[in-house]
C-alpha cells in the first residue's frame, strides 16, 4: 500500500528545471556554499523550497531560473572558480566545505539532510584537492577504519561505479550513511558492510551487513582522506 505521508516527485519535470539540478550541481561550493545563501538570492522564503525543487518535487519558475543565471553568469562561462561568500564577494578557495550534521534519532547511522544546511568551515590539506565536501563520523558501526567524531573528505562518483571492498558515504531511501560495499550476489546489488563485527546483541551483530540495489543508491561518495580527532 502506497505510503501518503511521503512527498512524491511530481509527473512532469519542466525543461528549466532539469536545467536548474544540473547548473544547482555544478555551482554549489563554487557560487553558493549552500541552500540558505542560494534561497535568499533567488527570494525564496526557505531554503526547503530549493530542496524540493532539486528533489524534483516541485518545479522552479522561469523567472527564478532567469535571475540564478543572471547572477552566476561569470561561474557559467568560466570566468571564476572561487567560492561565494556571505557577503556576496568572491574569494579564494579554501578547501572542500565542511558540513556539521548530527544524527537523526531513530539512529546513529543515519544523518539529517545536507541540502539546507551551511558549511562550518573548509578541510585543507594535501591529497584532497579532487574531493567535494567533508562529514564528521557519527556512532560505531565502521569503527575501527573510521572512528566517532573524525572527519571524513568525500568524492562524489557521479557515475556510481562501485570498487567492492572500498568504504563510501552512501544516500538511499531515507538513509544516509558510511558503509563498506561489498559486490553482492547480483550484478545490480552490492552488500552494505559494517567494519564493526565485535558489538552484538544477544546473539546477533548489532551491526549487521545489508542487501541495498545500486539503483537506489542516490548518492555515492567515496571515502578519500580521514582527519582523526586528536585525544587529549
Amino acid at each position: 500500500m502506497e505510503d501518503l505521508s511521503k512527498p512524491n516527485k511530481i509527473k512532469t519535470v519542466r525543461p528549466e528545471t532539469l536545467e536548474f539540478i544540473i547548473l544547482y550541481n555544478q555551482l554549489k561550493g563554487k557560487a553558493f556554499s549552500g541552500n540558505a545563501q542560494l534561497a535568499e538570492v533567488l527570494g525564496f522564503n526557505s531554503p526547503s523550497s530549493i530542496t524540493e525543487i532539486i528533489k524534483s518535487r516541485q518545479n522552479i519558475d522561469p523567472e527564478k531560473l532567469k535571475i540564478f543565471r543572471e547572477k552566476y553568469s561569470d561561474f557559467l562561462e568560466g570566468k571564476k572558480n572561487t567560492i561565494y561568500s556571505e557577503n556576496s564577494l568572491p574569494r579564494q578557495f579554501e578547501g572542500i566545505p565542511m558540513y556539521e550534521i548530527t544524527a537523526t534519532a531513530s539512529g546513529v547511522e543515519v544523518y539529517n539532510d545536507l541540502n539546507d544546511k551551511e558549511p562550518v568551515g573548509h578541510m585543507n590539506f594535501p591529497g584532497i584537492e579532487d574531493c567535494d565536501f567533508a562529514l564528521p563520523v557519527w556512532g560505531h558501526s565502521m569503527y575501527p577504519y573510521l572512528e566517532n567524531g573524525c572527519w571524513v573528505a568525500l568524492k562524489i562518483i557521479h557515475d556510481m561505479k562501485i570498487l567492492p571492498g572500498e568504504v563510501y558515504y552512501i544516500e538511499w531511501g531515507e538513509y544516509r550513511m558510511y558503509k563498506r560495499l561489498l559486490a553482492g550476489d547480483n550484478d545490480d546489488e552490492v552488500i552494505a558492510h559494517s567494519d564493526n563485527v565485535t558489538e552484538m546483541i544477544g546473539n546477533r551483530l548489532k551491526y549487521a551487513p545489508f542487501v541495498v540495489k545500486i539503483s537506489d543508491i542516490k548518492k555515492l561518495c567515496l571515502v578519500k582522506d580521514i582527519h582523526k580527532k586528536h585525544n587529549h
